[in-house]
């Protein structure tokens, strides 16, 4: 057994006593991958203290692999040049677009507010054979200095109230020439969210996606945000 054998048993065992896990299988750019989550996000709604929410008010969204994040996934292995350049996703959840984007070929630094989620991250990244790093990040408060080529996020514009901290994350968080990419499900908080980064110097570019899975069709919408002109990238 490698090391790397070793140590995905052991985060997946440990975890396996915490949660009711599940497996699904995936094929991406025609690439096989699995990811291991939640198979109940609900019943983690009992681990969330009163005043944990009253706080924060964070929900377990991070336990579950959302449509848009496989769209994303598909986008990034498939029509975007991400070889070798440094890539940031926030709110990664178990971590599906992180382990796509580093086995295609990018420097990934995996992210979400929820130490839990990092947990899942890097057994998903151990699970399907990728190097990744991982850290906790609040995006309504950027203390990293790094700058990135590429952002990445999945299904993140479901409060207004975050709307305006990612689009200041957006400035801390890419390089000048840098660009991001948001895969979102067609809400309506989106079209608000746009109108804040056009306000911020963005430009916008707009693809229209979808996904089947287990039958059923999900149409997502891929948001390209740069201060730079799409045709520099």
């Amino acid at each position: 057994m490698t090391d790397t054998e070793r140590s995905s048993e052991d985060i997946y065992g440990a975890l396996s006593r915490e949660y009711d896990l599940q497996t699904v299988s995936y094929l991406i750019a025609s690439q096989s991958f699995s990811f291991v989550s939640v198979s109940d996000s609900y019943a983690l709604l009992d681990r969330i203290s009163p005043e944990e929410f009253v706080r924060d008010e964070q929900m377990p969204y991070w336990a579950e692999i959302w449509p848009a994040a496989l769209t994303l996934s598909e986008f990034v292995a498939e029509e975007i040049d991400i070889e070798g350049k440094r890539l940031i996703e926030i709110g990664a959840g178990v971590g599906m677009v992180s382990v796509t984007a580093a086995r295609a070929g990018g420097n990934v630094l995996s992210t979400d507010y929820s130490d839990e989620a990092l947990r899942f991250i890097r057994l998903n990244a151990l699970h399907n054979g990728v190097a990744l790093e991982t850290g906790r990040l609040d995006w309504r408060c950027i203390q990293l200095e790094e700058r990135f080529d590429v952002l990445l996020a999945a299904d993140v514009l479901y409060e207004r109230v975050n709307l305006l901290p990612i689009v200041n994350a957006l400035d801390k968080l890419l390089k000048p020439e840098g660009c991001a990419y948001i895969a979102d499900p067609r809400r309506r908080l989106a079209e608000q969210f746009l109108g804040l980064a056009f306000e911020n110097g963005f430009s916008v570019q707009t693809f229209a996606k979808s996904n089947v899975r287990d039958g059923q069709t999900t149409a997502v919408n891929i948001y390209r945000l740069s201060k730079q002109p799409a045709a520099d990238e």
